[in-house]
C-alpha cells in the first residue's frame, strides 16, 4: 500500500502552557501529510484545484495516545484508507523521534466537489485523477 512520510520539527508556537503540542495542531499536521501524499502521486492540490475540483473535509477523527514537545522530530504517515467515486478517507499515524508506536492516530473524510462545492463523481469528471489516486490501492 502506498504511504507517505512527512517529517518536521515541532515549533515553539505549537506548544501550550504545559510544554506539549496543543491538540489543535494535529489536524494541521494531518493536512500537511495529506497534501504531501497527493503531491507525491504527481499531482499537487493546486493542480487539482486549477482544474476546478475541491476536496472539502466532511469528517475528522483524532485519538491522542502520547505527547510531543518543542523540538521533537515528528513524522506523519499518511495512507488512503478508502476510495469511492465521490469520497476519500485518509488515515494518519503521527510518530515522535522515530518511535515505533504512534502518539496520535486519525482519519479524515473528504468529498469531491466542483469549485461551487457541488459534489461530483471524480471518476466521470476527471478519470485521470481518479486513476492516479486509485493506483495507491494496489
Amino acid at each position: 500500500m502506498f504511504a507517505t512520510y512527512t517529517t518536521f520539527t515541532v515549533r515553539y508556537a505549537e506548544t501550550d502552557a504545559m510544554g506539549i503540542v496543543h491538540h489543535s495542531n494535529y489536524p494541521i499536521w494531518f493536512e500537511a501529510g495529506r497534501t504531501d501524499f497527493i503531491k507525491k502521486l504527481g499531482m499537487p492540490y493546486s493542480k487539482i484545484e486549477e482544474r476546478g475540483f475541491m476536496l472539502p473535509l466532511l469528517e475528522l477523527k483524532c485519538c491522542y495516545k502520547g505527547a510531543a514537545r518543542y523540538e521533537d522530530e515528528i513524522t506523519v504517515k499518511t495512507t488512503l484508507k478508502g476510495l469511492t467515486y465521490t469520497r476519500l478517507v485518509f488515515q494518519y499515524e503521527v510518530f515522535k523521534n522515530g518511535g515505533q508506536n504512534p502518539i496520535t492516530v486519525g482519519e479524515t473524510v473528504h468529498v469531491w466537489t466542483d469549485s461551487k462545492l457541488k459534489p461530483v463523481n471524480i471518476r466521470k469528471a476527471a478519470p485521470d485523477i481518479y486513476q492516479l489516486i486509485e493506483s495507491t490501492q494496489d
